[in-house]
């Protein structure tokens, strides 16, 4: 009689009683952690998809209730819309041009504590902090010297220039006077003088964590350029399946897509080159924020 190799001979167990039961070979084990290998390797991906389209759907409702709050003080103002006038003169600057009350204030990388969103006037529509903070948003605070902390950021989104934003662009300030934005890119203070349709004009968006600092996101307007090179002042967030989440203001939120990744060449500096194959997405943001639309050909 051969005698087999004992890895592969089937091994027999005594159970109580005298009953005998066949127990795994050595191989029979391997293959069927192998299966559990590769069955975990094929479910994790979609286990990290569904996960992020959990975390997504947290930040459209976040988004949601934040326009919830911006129409309910629209209906306390007879029709005003909140005020969104809290901005940085240049982004990384710490030197911030206008700090009168504004929807939300304070500066996003370095705020350590939720005291510049209950200072906010959207605020006591809903007291719940948590939804100026998008469940995707790794970002961390800076201390004064630009080095990241552990405490994840308070905030995540910021508010359209086009809703009763800071009517003037401040980019140079320090040198030239300030100059008005709204012939081409609107400030609308009243939900009546709205001209755009609501339902494509975003107010809310998930913005970028390489570019978020004050509270306003802007756009740039046509006598402000870096050469012939169109550019973001504010770039959208890249968190959500390469896209972010936008409210509009007849109260709908929106996911979009972008055809090339939002990542920030050179953050916290306030122009960000459109990456390329990112022309059409910055033109799909800047039409649903200005009166005079973009073509994507001559941008103005």
């Amino acid at each position: 009689m051969i005698q087999c190799a004992a890895m592969a001979c089937p091994v027999y167990l005594r159970c109580p009683g005298g009953r005998r039961v066949r127990a795994f070979t050595l191989i029979e084990l391997l293959v069927v952690i192998a299966v559990i290998a590769i069955l975990a390797a094929l479910l994790l991906p979609a286990l990290s998809r569904a996960k992020e389209a959990s975390r997504s759907i947290k930040c459209r409702d976040n988004l949601h209730q934040l326009q919830l709050c911006w129409q309910m003080y629209a209906d306390d103002y007879q029709g005003v819309l909140v005020p969104n006038d809290w901005i940085a003169t240049e982004i990384g600057s710490g030197d911030q041009n206008t700090t009168q009350m504004s929807w939300c204030e304070g500066d996003a990388r370095t705020n350590n504590d939720p005291t510049n969103i209950q200072d906010g006037l959207l605020y006591p529509y809903n007291t719940q902090t948590a939804i100026y903070h998008c469940p995707s948003d790794l970002s961390t605070i800076e201390d004064a010297y630009g080095n990241l902390l552990p405490q994840l950021r308070n905030r995540s989104y910021n508010m359209s220039q086009s809703v009763n934003g800071y009517g003037f662009d401040v980019t140079n300030s320090a040198v030239d006077p300030p100059s008005a934005v709204d012939v081409t890119q609107p400030c609308y203070q009243k939900y009546s003088s709205i001209t755009n349709p609501p339902s494509q004009l975003f107010v809310f968006i998930d913005e970028n964590e390489g570019t978020l600092e004050d509270d306003q996101f802007g756009y740039p307007c046509p006598w402000v350029q870096f050469g012939t090179q169109e550019y973001w002042w504010d770039m959208p967030s890249n968190r959500h399946s390469q896209g972010a989440n936008l409210s509009f203001a007849d109260g709908h939120v929106e996911h979009w897509s972008w055809q090339a990744p939002m990542l920030p060449d050179n953050p916290p500096n306030y122009i960000q080159f459109i990456p390329p194959g990112g022309m059409p997405d910055w033109v799909r943001v800047g039409n649903a924020m200005r009166i005079v639309p973009l073509d994507g050909v001559t941008a103005f």
